[in-house]
Formats: structure tokens, C-alpha cells, sequence
């Protein structure tokens, strides 16, 4: 027994010898940062443990931040101070930032298309905003989306650089359905629409930043994405509007005018 035993560790050495210590490490921490996010980002946690008098725009201002040093701070430390990769090797330089241009002046117009029809549902009218007051002030609709900004380059940055680029070397164009798999999971809760588009988009995004071989083109796509729907539906809560056609958007307008 004792010489079985002595056999299988020494084959589990050799084994873990032959990992490469830096997909091994992106592979074990993003699931860490992810739970991390949820535990000690929540906005339960905030008001409970944090500021249990603070606003409710400041819980989701604790969870944007948290989700920014998470997903981009600590990530972006690991690859570059304890792996000593290049920053534009990890996504982080502008790359072919050209292009990023051109693809994001092709996508908000169909964003805009987009969103208004999927803004027409109640279940997307009940999810978004997020933050329900930013239906009722501008003021915090601003100021929320301001901060959310800290929020797309941590999540961003998670899937889109740290655990694409910082795998591709051990698993090349592969890693690309690596970064895309856990992201749509974690889009199960979401109404089903943008469950599907999360599994398309996932891989979509990874490889538009691929090809860019920057992280960056993700961070507008996915914010104007969130603005513009969150817009589209606070519209139709605040004027009570239904509808997809040119004379319910025409109303929607003339409220946003009037508000």
C-alpha cells in the first residue's frame, strides 16, 4: 500500500510539473474573484456590514467597485507584476484601435434598433434599470451609469483579457470558448432573450477582441449596450408607453423631450 501510495504521489508531482503555472493560476482565480465579487461585492454585504444607513445608488456603486478591482485591478496585477507579461500581450494596449472605432460606429445603431424592440417587454422594463430610482431622476440615472463604468472594465477585463489572453498561450484559439462558457452562465438568471445573446455575444465579443488584441473595444460595446436599454426602458416606465411602431417611439421622444 505504502509503495501504490508513494507511485501516485510521484506521478501527481509529475503532473503538476508539466501545468503551466500561469493558465493554472488564471483557471483557479477567476472563479476566486467571481465568488469573491459575490460575497464581499454584494449590495446586501454593503448594507449590512458596510453602511447599513447608505442609499441604494451607493450599494450599486459598492458593487461596481468591487466588480472593477475583481475583474480588472487584481487581474491585470497578476499577469503584469507576477507573471511580467507586456500589458499590450494581455489586452491592455489600444491595439488596432482603428478598427475598434469602426466596429463601435457599425454596432450602436443596431444597439439603439435593438434594445427599443426588447425594451417593449415587461420583463425587461422590470429588470432594467437595475437601480429602480434612476427611473424616477435623471440625476441618478447619470450617476449610475457613471459608475457602472468601473463595472464594465472589471467584467470586461475578466473574461476579455485576463482569462483569454492570459490561457491563449497554452490553448490558442480555444481559449476563446473558455472565456465565453462560464460568461453566458453567469447570465442565467436574466430574462431569456438576453440569456441566448449572452452565449452569442459572449463569443462574439472574445473575438472581436482577439482580433483587435485589445480589451478595450469590449467596455463601450457593452456599456452603450446597457445605457441605451436602460434608457429605452425608463422612457416607457416614466410615460407609461408600450409599443415598437414609429408612433409609439415618437411618443417615447416627445416625453423624453418633456422630462
Amino acid at each position: 500500500m505504502r509503495v501504490r501510495l508513494q507511485s501516485e504521489w510521484r506521478g501527481f508531482l509529475r503532473g503538476c510539473a508539466r501545468l503551466n503555472p500561469q493558465t493554472a493560476t488564471v483557471l483557479i482565480l477567476y472563479g476566486v474573484f467571481v465568488l469573491v465579487h459575490f460575497r464581499l461585492g454584494g449590495r446586501g454585504f454593503f448594507l449590512t456590514h458596510v453602511a447599513p444607513d447608505a442609499s441604494g445608488l451607493l450599494s450599486w456603486v459598492w458593487w461596481f467597485a468591487v466588480q472593477g478591482v475583481t475583474g480588472f485591478l487584481l487581474p491585470a496585477l497578476v499577469l503584469c507584476v507576477v507573471f511580467r507579461q507586456r500589458p499590450a500581450a494581455v489586452g491592455l494596449g489600444l491595439g488596432d484601435w482603428r478598427l475598434a472605432l469602426i466596429i463601435c460606429a457599425l454596432y450602436i445603431p443596431l444597439v439603439i434598433v435593438g434594445t427599443w424592440f426588447l425594451s417593449d417587454s415587461a420583463e425587461f422594463q422590470a429588470s432594467y434599470p437595475h437601480l429602480r430610482d434612476a427611473t424616477l431622476s435623471w440625476r441618478v440615472f447619470v450617476l449610475y451609469h457613471g459608475a457602472f463604468l468601473m463595472y464594465w472594465l472589471g467584467w470586461e477585463y475578466l473574461w476579455r483579457g485576463f482569462v483569454l489572453f492570459g490561457t491563449a498561450h497554452t490553448f490558442g484559439l480555444h481559449a476563446l470558448f473558455i472565456q465565453a462558457v462560464p460568461f453566458a452562465l453567469l447570465h442565467v438568471h436574466k430574462p431569456l432573450p438576453e440569456l441566448v445573446l449572452s452565449m452569442v455575444g459572449g463569443l462574439a465579443l472574445g473575438v472581436l477582441v482577439w482580433r483587435c488584441r485589445s480589451f478595450w473595444i469590449a467596455v463601450p460595446i457593452h456599456a452603450v449596450q446597457m445605457l441605451v436599454l436602460d434608457l429605452w426602458c425608463t422612457l416607457r416606465v416614466r410615460n407609461d408607453i408600450d409599443g415598437i411602431g414609429l408612433e409609439a417611439l415618437g411618443r417615447l421622444l416627445r416625453g423624453m423631450h418633456g422630462g
